[in-house]
């Protein structure tokens, strides 16, 4: 594969350039490359700069109003955002439930919700595990009985990303319990606001509300919000699993990590010497840079794979793992290399304002909540353990 960027594909490095600088604040910048908590008015501005822009589903087809981008332009694109600020997508619409109505919806379902996604004016949340029912999501237990023209559910899912802010949830129910646990699972839409749906907010140990418990008690949801064929959603969640996990890899905003990890190895922390005077931390910082280097080189391929009509499968699956694991090694890194500063948590800095006499230099206050919190990287979309018994079943048995 050629790495070369050709007179085009620079020519678009540096458009995504101009408009990243014209569009992320300093601020935004420094809250970004600090680790400070994004609001949701900092994720919707940005995403919706992109959506006037015409980038902000890049990857769906052309005729759903998606960019005929090159697999480098799409990397280009990424780096550039990640490395000028941006900050992350709220990706339950772009890259999982935007995908699977293109592939599975009717044209109605299509009109009414891919606008939507499209110009970021609704927040989309998953609901797909449950207690008991994460890495083993077949034996997810809510229930949806048909009655008429509506199907009414009740269950419990868990562990729901931003559903504090969303307004519609994408669902996993049991519409069949007497058959084969995969072959009776339905995927429904279902509207946060419908009487009977409750967010309860989960406190993580990084001090954060970002995951939340849903409960959904008699909620009637109409048969039209049925995705595809009742009984079929095993199907289409696999498809929305491949696109997640692909996704997770994020090897721009791991490339961004890596440049900030150096810049902080350079000074002086309260241990002395700057890290990057020390020969072990040298082995291991490029440990990871090779690491990643690779995990892009893969990138690039699943990409080039996806542009002629390949599933991403155990190619997913691979950049899942590795990509999981080059995040959990960064934020342990820059634990190192702060030290002392790097704890204890100081819920304070991740807002605005700070006292560094009283809580060390402000550029640690993220360290310690980005490391807990990417403690559950290598747990969500499909543990990496199950990701490797993937790999092992289509490439190893074949």
């Amino acid at each position: 594969m050629d790495m070369n960027l050709s007179a085009e594909e620079l020519a678009f490095q540096q458009e995504v350039r101009s408009f990243c600088e014209a569009t992320i604040t300093p601020e935004l910048k420094s809250k970004s490359y600090n680790g400070k908590r994004h609001t949701k008015e900092d994720v919707l501005g940005w995403q919706r700069a992109l959506a006037s822009k015409g980038w902000l589903t890049p990857s769906w087809p052309v005729e759903h109003g998606g960019c005929d981008w090159t697999p480098f332009q799409h990397l280009i694109f990424e780096e550039e955002a990640y490395g000028a600020g941006a900050p992350r997508l709220v990706v339950f619409g772009i890259s999982m439930i935007g995908p699977v109505l293109i592939q599975f919806a009717s044209d109605e379902m299509k009109k009414e919700h891919l606008p939507g996604i499209q110009n970021s004016t609704v927040w989309w949340c998953q609901g797909f595990s449950e207690p008991g029912a994460g890495s083993d999501l077949a034996s997810l237990k809510t229930k949806a009985v048909r009655e008429g023209d509506h199907y009414i559910v009740n269950g419990q899912k868990t562990w729901t990303t931003m559903a504090q802010h969303a307004d519609w949830i994408f669902c996993l129910v049991k519409t069949d319990p007497d058959c084969k646990p995969q072959a009776g699972i339905t995927m429904l839409l279902i509207d946060m606001k419908s009487p009977g749906v409750e967010v309860r907010p989960i406190q993580t140990m990084d001090g954060g509300h970002e995951v939340n418990e849903v409960f959904l008690d008699n909620v009637k949801v109409p048969v039209e919000n049925l995705v595809g064929e009742e009984n079929k959603g095993w199907t289409y969640a696999k498809f929305l699993l491949g696109n997640e996990r692909k996704g997770i890899a994020e090897v721009g905003l791991s490339k961004r990590r890596l440049e900030h990890l150096k810049s902080l190895a350079k000074i002086e922390q309260a241990g002395g010497r700057p890290m990057t005077e020390d020969p072990d931390f040298a082995r291991r910082i490029a440990e990871v840079e090779i690491n990643l280097l690779t995990l892009e080189m893969m990138n690039l391929r699943l990409l080039n794979a996806m542009t002629s009509g390949s599933p991403p499968l155990e190619e997913a699956a691979m950049l899942k793992i590795k990509g999981t694991e080059i995040q959990q090694g960064l934020t342990e890194l820059t634990m190192a290399v702060l030290g002392p500063y790097s704890a204890p948590f100081q819920p304070a800095g991740l807002i605005e304002g700070w006292n560094e006499e009283l809580a060390g230099p402000e550029y640690a206050a993220g360290a310690a909540p980005a490391y807990f919190n990417m403690r559950k990287s290598s747990i969500y979309g499909g543990s990496n353990e199950v990701q490797r018994q993937i790999i092992a079943k289509t490439v190893l048995s074949a």
